[in-house]
């Protein structure tokens, strides 16, 4: 079971949180810059997007709690089957912090790949 008491809970979820999509979202711009940096001239903030999420539960949209084995605390998930608020938060963060950073990191490779097959064929031809 957690031994640390609700307000260490809450900073452990926090930091989860908040490291974690920060982690993922570093991960997506470095795929961007890289994208940027061979198919476009651009560049782009991480931190604050992950804050964002992160604060988002200690503003009451979400909430943490502990794990369903009591060990590690995180998003309480089940709060989501009882209040449609928590529900939102699960569905925003699953769509803005998983599946956008996802698309964004294959498409982002794919256009890099693209490009070096394109440059390396422009070699291979002079």
């Amino acid at each position: 079971r957690w031994l640390y008491g609700k307000q260490i809970c809450l900073f452990y979820a926090f930091c989860g949180v908040l490291f974690g999509i920060c982690s993922l979202s570093t991960l997506t711009l470095l795929s961007t810059v890289c994208c940027l940096k061979i198919c476009f001239p651009a560049y782009v903030c991480a931190w604050t997007y992950a804050a964002i999420f992160a604060c988002s539960p200690l503003a009451h949209w979400g909430e943490y709690g502990a794990e369903p084995y009591g060990t590690a605390c995180c998003f309480h998930w089940r709060s989501t089957s009882v209040n449609a608020v928590a529900m939102s938060y699960t569905v925003v963060l699953f769509v803005c912090c998983f599946i956008l950073p996802c698309g964004v990191i294959v498409t982002s490779y794919s256009l890099i790949l693209m490009t070096v097959r394109g440059s390396r064929r422009a070699v291979e031809q002079h």
